[in-house]
């Protein structure tokens, strides 16, 4: 693979690299989501998911469209990620902050909680825990 220029675009994350540092951030991502749900105007919110909420398969719930939300969603489903998504307009415009020179490791996390799925208590995504991206550093 060759490296042709600065990385500004990867996977969803826009990449800033200056002279003192690379910036790391989704917010591109973010309203892109937001503009495909139609709440590219909605209220922010805080936190993610209210304390005390779960999400799980609701089969007496009412179905919503499952070409536009995929496999068998149900509104409280479509409730859930509206949520999310009001949390994450409020926040898409975070970094994270890289200065140069600095050591360090960069950890991402997916998952964490395995058993919580009340269907079959298996991962819902597959992944393991975490992974463990070595050297970043190198970029820096």
């Amino acid at each position: 693979m060759y490296m042709i220029g600065k990385m500004n675009y990867f996977l969803g994350l826009q990449i800033k690299q200056l002279k003192n540092g690379i910036f790391i951030n989704q917010s591109k991502y973010c309203k892109e989501l937001l503009k495909i749900l139609d709440m590219d105007n909605c209220k922010i919110m805080s936190t993610p998911m209210g304390s005390g909420t779960y999400v799980d398969q609701d089969e007496s719930g009412v179905s919503v469209d499952i070409t536009k939300y995929r496999a068998n969603s149900k509104e409280s489903h479509l409730t859930a990620v509206k949520r999310i998504m009001k949390y994450l307009k409020g926040t898409s415009n975070v970094s994270l902050w890289y200065p140069k020179g600095s050591i360090c490791d960069l950890f991402g996390y997916s998952d964490s909680d395995y058993a919580s799925c009340k269907i079959d208590c298996k991962s819902t995504t597959g992944s393991p825990p975490h992974h463990h991206i070595k050297d970043l550093h190198h970029y820096i």
